[in-house]
Formats: structure tokens, sequence, C-alpha cells
């Protein structure tokens, strides 16, 4: 499946199966592989995962990628909980742009009372 919705402003099409599956190379999100251990090993709590994907992104896209990289972390972490926590339901919009994702991810058992 590919699905656009961030490229849809740069243009670029990423395959989130390919991300889900590890398989960055066919993905089509740039650097996708050193990003994507940042993130599990701030996921695992890793502490020396976290300095090596640290230094992995430093030196591979700079200090600013790094910076962008754990606020982005940050936000996905802490605005869905948000969200969630207080019934905000997601918009029509992305219901529809999102729901063929949602059903191949198997989100759909995910159903709150609205």
């Amino acid at each position: 499946m590919r699905l656009r919705v961030s490229g849809q402003q740069t243009g670029h099409e990423y395959n989130l199966q390919d991300v889900m599956d590890g398989d960055f190379g066919k993905s089509g999100l740039p650097k996708g592989d050193i990003l994507n251990a940042f993130v599990e090993a701030i996921i695992e709590r890793d502490l020396s995962k976290i300095s090596v994907a640290r230094s992995a992104i430093i030196s591979s896209m700079g200090i600013k990628a790094l910076v962008d990289s754990a606020a982005t972390v940050a936000a996905f972490n802490a605005y869905p909980r948000m969200a969630d926590a207080t019934g905000i339901p997601l918009e029509d919009n992305k219901k529809e742009m999102t729901s063929e994702m949602r059903k191949e991810f198997g989100m759909e058992r995910l159903r709150f009372e609205e």
C-alpha cells in the first residue's frame, strides 16, 4: 500500500508497510534505519542504544536533525495520549484518509465510544 499523507506536502511517497517491516531501503524514508534505531532505543529506554543512535544521527544528518528527531518522538508520544485521554475524536477527513491504513494494520479494533 502506498499512502501519501505527509509526503503530499513534499511530493515524496513512502511505503508504510515497508517501514513497519523494517525494510527502509524500499520504504522511501531517507535515513529510515538510523531514525528507527533512535525511536526504538527511546521506546526501550536503553541509554546506551540512545547514545549510539544520537551519534549516528549527528554524524549522518547533523545536530539539527537530532533536535528535530527528538522533538518529533516527544510530540508523537504526548499529543495522541492527551487526545485519547480527553476523548477527542478523530476528524472526519483523517478518518477518510487513513481508513485503508487503519484496516490493514488492525487499528479498527481499537474503537472507542464517541
